[in-house]
């Protein structure tokens, strides 16, 4: 039954998106800015993927992300105009003494990768589990930043993923897992790309408070 509701009749998961990566604008005529809006929509679509892991342990690693979207969403809100794009978002924050949104941006770009990463080696080992490469994503990506209180909790997720060809289930149907896996490339590259730009504009100088 969970299979069948995560996509509708004759699609696959990535249709019942309320925005997808792939979509998101990336405007490489200004430094490769990131729609602020479309960004934040497609990082709380991806959080359903968290849902079709089918275990209460990925809970927190879902909560963990929606709550970095809300900050990054709520200083947006706060000042419109100086957030039509996230490096806009962060600097303006920044020249206010303000980091709030800047670091929820930080730890979901480090979520995001987590995710990327995770499926991206999932995709190009095919004999691996979702457990190996979940596993190898987090400790690659979030483990070093976390306290030793917070590791347990997302190690335990990372071991209660579920088979492989189960999972794929919940992205499509049988017949349908040619359109999958083209639809997660797509998807995929898109991510990657978009946490690549964020990644190399958060490392820079005036990014740091």
């Amino acid at each position: 039954m969970a299979a069948q509701s995560s996509f509708p009749p004759g699609g696959t998961w990535f249709d019942s998106l309320r925005k997808s990566f792939v979509n998101v604008p990336v405007d490489s005529a200004n430094g490769d800015a990131i729609s602020t809006s479309d960004f934040l929509d497609a990082a709380e679509s991806l959080t359903t993927l968290f849902d079709l892991l089918g275990s209460v342990a990925f809970k927190p690693v879902k909560n963990d992300m929606l709550g970095n979207v809300k900050k990054v969403r709520d200083r947006q809100l706060a000042s419109p105009g100086d957030s039509s794009n996230l490096q806009s978002l962060v600097l303006n924050e920044l020249k206010t003494k303000q980091h709030t949104a800047t670091e929820g941006l930080i730890w979901l770009t480090r979520g995001l990768d987590f995710t990327a990463q995770a499926l991206r080696h999932n995709t190009s080992n095919t004999s691996d589990e979702l457990s190996t490469s979940f596993r190898a994503a987090y400790t690659s990506t979030l483990k070093p930043h976390h306290s030793f209180l917070v590791k347990p909790v997302f190690s335990a997720a990372m071991s209660a993923t579920p088979y492989k060809k189960d999972f794929y289930a919940k992205l499509g149907a049988e017949s349908d897992q040619a359109k999958v896996k083209e639809e997660l490339g797509r998807w995929l590259a898109c991510l990657e790309k978009q946490v690549g730009v964020l990644n190399q504009f958060l490392a820079r100088k005036e990014c740091k408070w």
